[in-house]
């Protein structure tokens, strides 16, 4: 099965080191917790990244006693696809791996030829992922922790924020932020994102993400959550850079995020819709291709005689018309013609000239 990648996804970061321009969407497996805590289950998780074709698999990395109290409840969603008895703490810590664990699928996709991320949720896990990955990732939790996106602007990487749950107004206050804390504003990628597990097609809003491009000037894409793959093609019609879709091997699993997670051959699939979508959109030039450029002359129409027509006649609207092939005078220039005497004899069908 051929890998549908771009023939510049393996250099995709291209997008992220300020120089702008038409780089192909950065497609973002998200791994996430979907390894259930097991080290074996998370090299498969790339494995079936790499073969669909995304540009990078991301993790995430957190110590839980850095992250929620012992006595947190889980969100509802979690309470669903989880142990009732369980504590978002108890979860966490379940789902948590070793930081050496992370050093291991580091190298493991080097080997895979994808890139390595992991989302940090606490500044501990930052400052062990900064060093291995030449961009950082904010989950939608921490849009408001403006405190901890200070320290993350100050590591001077490229940044990619998730705004789920957030309004407009948040997510400006984040970018500048950012900005204050010395990231450029073509550093800074806002993705949109409904926090919901899954999330229904009427709450997405997906033109929020157009919104936010045109208030804010930053780049955008879209971290989806929806099932299926319908939506992630249509943001990178609009305009996405960066398309986040969780992965699982299975959706069946018990775990927090697995049933709002697609399955290898659907990632394939929508890696492969998203190449085709980067295709199709061109450079917004209206202009015949070299494909129309061939059909035109069979296609378009000509000014022709309607019948037989002397040297002398007036051309007019009753011994003209107008039909294929497309080889004499255009149609569009019909009031050029209507009213000049003909300089020679016409036949039916003749091609007029003048």
């Amino acid at each position: 099965m051929e890998t549908p990648r771009a023939s510049s996804a393996k250099t995709g970061l291209s997008m992220f080191d300020g120089r702008g321009g038409n780089h192909p969407t950065f497609v973002i497996a998200e791994a996430g917790v979907n390894h259930d805590g097991a080290i074996a289950k998370a090299f498969r998780l790339v494995d079936a990244a790499a073969r669909a074709g995304a540009d990078a698999v991301k993790f995430q990395t957190w110590k839980t006693e850095n992250v929620v109290t012992r006595n947190s409840q889980k969100a509802r969603y979690q309470r669903k696809t989880t142990s009732a008895g369980e504590s978002q703490f108890e979860m966490l810590k379940r789902l948590e791996l070793p930081f050496g664990d992370f050093l291991r699928l580091k190298k493991y996709c080097d080997r895979k030829k994808i890139l390595f991320l992991s989302t940090a949720d606490e500044i501990e896990s930052a400052e062990f992922l900064v060093a291995l990955q030449p961009l950082l990732k904010v989950g939608s939790a921490e849009l408001t922790d403006l405190p901890y996106l200070a320290k993350l602007a100050r590591f001077r990487k490229p940044l990619i924020l998730s705004t789920g749950m957030g309004t407009l107004a948040e997510v400006r206050r984040a970018v500048a932020t950012l900005e204050k804390n010395g990231l450029a504003k073509n550093q800074i990628t806002a993705l949109h994102c409904t926090t919901a597990y899954p999330a229904r097609f009427e709450e997405v809003n997906l033109l929020a993400m157009v919104t936010m491009r045109r208030m804010l000037g930053v780049r955008v894409g879209y971290s989806d959550h929806t099932l299926g793959i319908e939506v992630p093609v249509a943001a990178v019609a609009l305009g996405a850079s960066v398309i986040e879709k969780h992965l699982t091997l299975d959706r069946r699993s018990k775990g927090p995020d697995h049933s709002a997670s697609i399955e290898p051959p659907e990632l394939f699939e929508m890696v492969r819709a998203i190449r085709n979508v980067e295709r199709s959109l061109g450079d917004g030039l209206k202009r015949p291709t070299p494909a129309e450029k061939v059909n035109m002359p069979c296609v378009r129409k000509s000014i022709v005689a309607r019948g037989p027509i002397q040297k002398g006649d007036v051309l007019n609207e009753g011994n003209l018309t107008v039909k294929r092939p497309g080889l004499g005078i255009s149609p569009d220039r019909w009031r050029e013609v209507v009213g000049k005497k003909a300089q020679r004899n016409f036949t039916k069908d003749d091609f007029i000239s003048l």
